[in-house]
């Protein structure tokens, strides 16, 4: 298992979306910051906060260019009962593969039941990767403030470089 670090180009994956629609990542969101959130599942109370506060977040993350994309192991219809739940208006995964998300981002998985437990990463662009956060259990992941902050804080560092 290899963790994703700054700079490290984020993988190529493809997560079903519901309606038989899928995603692939990250060249979905290519020219726009990405944010890539894997949740434990809708039975989390921690995960359903932090998708919550995405989804009120909308606003300030177009304001800076950043797009959201969650997944989960969950099935699709625990996945569509969620979206209508929180009303969220970004592209939710379902059915994933913990074990292949793990080998391919150092995600940690729970072993039984099996999920991935939460992991957040900030994309740049151009499909590298900003920031991860990685965590082992329920509490530890990213939260939209500190996304809104770190990309504007990139942008306010490199349209200084520009008018320099």
């Amino acid at each position: 298992m290899t963790l994703l670090n700054r700079g490290d180009r984020f993988p190529t994956l493809t997560f079903n979306l519901i309606d038989g629609e899928t995603i692939e990542l990250p060249d979905a969101l290519a020219g726009s910051y990405g944010v890539v959130l894997f949740y434990r599942g809708s039975w989390c109370p921690y995960c359903n906060a932090q998708l919550r506060a995405f989804q009120r977040a909308q606003g300030r993350l177009a304001q800076v260019g950043a797009q959201v994309v969650a997944v989960s192991v969950d099935d699709e219809a625990t996945t569509k009962a969620l979206i209508a739940k929180h009303d969220l208006e970004f592209p939710v995964g379902h059915s994933a593969d913990a074990d292949a998300l793990a080998g391919a981002t150092g995600a940690f998985v729970n072993a039984e039941p099996r999920y991935l437990q939460s992991t957040g990463f900030v994309l740049d662009p151009d499909g590298s990767v900003v920031v991860s956060v990685y965590s082992s259990g329920a509490i530890g992941r990213l939260v939209p403030d500190d996304v809104v902050g770190l990309i504007g804080h990139i942008q306010d560092r490199a349209a200084a470089r520009d008018a320099a």
